[in-house]
């Protein structure tokens, strides 16, 4: 059975960290960077399925699951505070979040 060349995988899972990286250091939306993030560990991912399979082994699909659980957590916890930031600051800017005091 021939896959994917596991070289061009890695390619692909690094060209999409990227594009996650470039969304979290230029956008200044809060939903746009927690969606760039998730860009960044599902590229993540891809990396661990496409070793795993590579060398024949289940060790890049359990992690995927634990990048999975992490993904999920990051989503609930990420939009309870940008929930909360948005009814008290009336904007999604990050920019308009440097004024917060604790």
């Amino acid at each position: 059975m021939n896959g994917v060349p596991l070289e061009q995988s890695l390619l692909l899972a690094g060209i999409l960290f990227i594009l996650g990286l470039m969304g979290v250091l230029i956008r200044r939306d809060i939903v746009f960077i927690l969606l760039s993030i998730e860009i960044m560990l599902n590229a993540s991912g891809l990396a661990f399925i496409a070793a795993g399979s590579h060398w024949g082994t289940a060790d890049g699909q359990v992690f995927y699951l634990f990048i999975l659980a992490v993904a999920a957590t990051e989503v609930s916890v990420g939009l309870a505070l940008v929930l909360r930031m948005f009814h008290r600051f009336k904007t999604l800017d990050a920019d308009a979040y440097s004024r917060m005091r604790g």
